[in-house]
């Protein structure tokens, strides 16, 4: 017999109807069951985040002391040492404020050193870019031979500026130096490259590119190894020639590597003193090839006016910061182009 108060209640094969939108307990449970499992994550999570980021101090703790004491306090200390008069043999210094800087700015060598630097760095940059790249471009294709002309071309960049800058002594020796012999035998007269400051600049301006030219030469390698084949082939598909593919197709996938090589042979560039040391010291006639940082060695080292040193290292800090800054900045516009 049925139950005539619940149909439905203990009768086999029959289903209890559930209303609509209440949640059975079984669904209720497995809804309210991954908050705990929600809980577990987020504190693991937690947990992990706080490794991370104790990873992280232990790894760049070391680094960070490292530049602290050895880039960092030395330029401050060097900023603070361009206020003062301290001949560096004396114990003592005397703050004399700005003086040092006035000086330098009033100084009548002062526009000659910075043209000096200024050619130096520009023809040093562009000369070692250029030619980085087409030799990169030329020795990327299947040439017999490219692997020790690769050699060959990288060899001078691991040589020491100072051996660097005395083979080149001979090579450009006005009496008896390959370059002016070579010149005699097509019929031109050699310039006197020790004793004309214009040829002086440009002869170590050379052994500067061509020690460097390795550096730019593998980093340009790399780069057109790793570029996509896929554009080139679309670009010769439509029709486009060489120059224009070089152009509209490899350079831009090469502005990375171009930006990275234009700042870094920059500031070498710019801090380049073991060649004109050896070459010229400095001159001819004075200041003939004398650069920021070869001011920097005299007045600190020769003339013992730390101080005046000091500020002209200042100055060139100063001046390579706006540089970079600009360089960062007009990359960074072209790149979100």
């Amino acid at each position: 017999m049925t139950d005539s108060g619940s149909p439905n209640r203990g009768h086999p094969g029959t289903v209890t109807p559930v209303p609509t939108g209440a949640a059975t307990p079984v669904a209720a449970a497995g809804a309210a069951a991954p908050a705990p499992a929600a809980g577990r994550s987020t504190r693991r999570a937690g947990r992990w985040n706080g490794r991370e980021s104790l990873l992280a101090v232990v790894l760049l703790a070391p680094n960070l002391i490292l530049l602290g004491v050895f880039t960092y306090r030395p330029l401050l200390d060097n900023i603070r040492l361009s206020f003062f008069d301290w001949n560096i043999s004396s114990p003592t210094s005397t703050f004399i404020g700005v003086k040092n800087y006035v000086e330098w700015f009033t100084r009548p060598d002062t526009p000659r050193i910075v043209g000096n630097t200024v050619f130096f760095t520009v023809f040093a940059v562009a000369g070692s870019m250029i030619l980085g790249l087409v030799l990169a471009l030329l020795l990327d294709q299947r040439l017999p031979g490219r692997n020790l002309v690769r050699g060959v071309i990288f060899a001078p960049f691991v040589i020491s500026g100072a051996a660097v800058g005395i083979s080149l002594q001979f090579v450009f020796d006005p009496n008896f130096g390959m370059v002016n012999d070579l010149l005699r035998r097509l019929g031109v007269e050699g310039p006197d490259w020790y004793g004309d400051p214009a040829w002086a600049l440009v002869m170590v301006t050379f052994a500067f590119v061509w020690k460097n030219l390795g550096y730019a030469f593998v980093i340009y390698l790399a780069a057109v190894q790793g570029l996509s084949r896929d554009l080139a082939e679309a670009a010769q598909i439509d029709g486009a020639g060489r120059w224009t593919a070089f152009r509209r197709v490899t350079l831009p996938q090469l502005r990375p590597t171009t930006f990275f090589l234009m700042i870094t042979i920059l500031l070498n560039s710019v801090q380049v003193f073991d060649i004109i040391n050896v070459m010229t010291a400095g001159g001819p006639r004075g200041d003939g090839t004398t650069t920021l940082v070869f001011q920097v060695y005299r007045e600190s080292f020769v003339n013992f006016r730390a101080g005046y040193g000091a500020a002209v290292a200042t100055v060139l800090f100063v001046v390579l910061l706006v540089v970079t800054v600009i360089q960062v900045r007009v990359m960074g516009r072209r790149t979100a182009q």
